[in-house]
């Protein structure tokens, strides 16, 4: 499987995503000359090789009119002032100020979407990029207490951010992954100056965008994750957790404007990973106290919101008390959404959790021809294994129609001919 990870160890903003992405396509200045041709006016985008801490990658430097986008962190000593960590994304999102003096020109989302639409873009990429903006205008709209339509964007700032988010989008569709993972993102400590005054970092607007999504601190102080990477990371990710154990093919990395201690780049890693080898999280649960009915239920919620399995295990608990393990199985980076709702169904006090690996086998959903109808069922193979399995509902109905015996018409149907279905069957863990 075709898999892109990026590694957000000094955050994300719009234009580390772009520089990254751009070290893994072939031309990367084919890549700039169709951004420059693109007609943002007076847009125009720079490649750079750039180095930190020794490291060389890209930096694409963007100017409106011959500027760029500035927003300002507040040093430690000095709470009132200001320098960014990336070097735009920011103040455009919040507020009618500008570090510019380019006037007090503002753009709605309708209008951000009808540039986006005009640009000569594949379909798909307008689509992306303007849902990673409805992204940042619903997030904006919550923080300030508005509806989505009385949102606004600087003039330059949109331009700007437009630029940055059309780049990646343009870049995704290009590199087209079929997976997507991103690290834990990193998002800074501190303060930022925006027109609305001095914030708490991350920013409101990222804060909303990365709820659910795994962030820390750190002792770097200034907005390391913006707005615009945020909604870029939100809306691409499939997945936020630990690097997969893949085959890398190549490495892209993207630069920020300023020096840190440490690199201040994004990487962006493409690969291969198996399908069959992978790592999970399996979270467990002691309950004593619970109906079967109840620990059925939560079982089922699991489920529902998307687990790989969810089981229980008999037990015997303090003073010889009989007991129910509830256990779940989900993906890396989804673990505290999972313990959250057996928390919240449970009555357990506690829900621990392991790493695991698994192997698993290939499986793709078919349609059995039977003497009495079609059947759905399950192919699985691999490792020398191919088995098939009738869907247990179609074949208890298809007994039931015809009075047949359960056992003997599964054994029947299983080694029976089976023909590809175009529907996605439910899939094992």
């Amino acid at each position: 499987m075709k898999t892109l990870y990026i590694e957000c160890n000094m955050g994300a903003a719009g234009d580390m995503l772009m520089s990254a992405l751009s070290e893994l396509i072939p031309d990367p200045e084919g890549f700039i000359r169709r951004m420059n041709a693109l007609g943002l006016p007076g847009v125009r985008f720079v490649r750079e090789q750039a180095t930190r801490c020794g490291i060389t990658g890209t930096h694409i430097r963007l100017t409106v009119d011959g500027r760029e986008e500035h927003s300002h962190d507040i040093p430690a000593a000095q709470e009132h002032e200001h320098g960014h960590g990336h070097e735009h994304d920011h103040e455009h999102h919040h507020g009618h100020e500008h570090s510019h003096d380019h006037g007090h020109h503002h753009a709605s989302l309708g209008d951000i979407c009808a540039i986006i639409d005009g640009l000569p873009l594949p379909g798909a990429v307008r689509q992306n990029a303007r849902e990673v903006y409805g992204l940042i205008a619903r997030a904006e709209s919550e923080v300030h207490g508005t509806s989505v339509t009385e949102v606004h964007f600087h003039e330059v700032g949109a331009l700007d951010a437009v630029a940055d988010v059309t780049g990646v989008c343009l870049l995704m569709d290009m590199i087209h992954p079929d997976r997507v993972v991103v690290s834990p993102v990193h998002v800074g400590c501190g303060q930022v100056r925006c027109a609305h005054g001095v914030l708490p970092v991350p920013a409101p607007a990222t804060a909303k965008l990365l709820t659910g999504v795994p962030i820390y601190g750190g002792r770097i102080r200034g907005e390391l994750c913006t707005p615009t990477g945020a909604a870029l990371l939100r809306h691409f990710a499939d997945s936020f957790g630990d690097m997969p154990v893949m085959t890398v093919d190549a490495t892209g990395v993207g630069m920020g404007s300023k020096e840190f201690e440490w690199a201040n780049c994004l990487r962006a890693m493409l690969g291969e990973t198996r399908e069959d080898i992978g790592e999970a999280v399996e979270l467990r649960c002691n309950l004593d106290d619970m109906t079967g009915e109840a620990i059925a239920f939560a079982a089922e919620t699991l489920l529902r919101e998307g687990a790989l399995d969810a089981w229980c295990e008999p037990v015997t608990m303090k003073k010889g008390r009989p007991g129910t393990v509830l256990c779940c199985l989900c993906h890396p980076g989804e673990a505290e959404i999972f313990a959250r709702l057996m928390l919240r169904h449970t009555t357990t006090l506690g829900v621990r959790w392991q790493s695991v690996r698994r192997m698993t086998l290939q499986r793709e959903p078919i349609t059995l021809d039977t003497p009495w109808g079609p059947l759905r069922g399950k192919r699985s193979h691999g490792y020398g294994i191919d088995r098939i399995k009738p869907e247990f509902d179609d074949l208890s109905q298809l007994a039931r129609q015809h009075n047949l015996d359960l056992s003997t018409l599964g054994a029947q149907c299983a080694s029976g001919h089976s023909l590809p279905h175009s529907d996605d069957g439910p899939g094992a863990p």
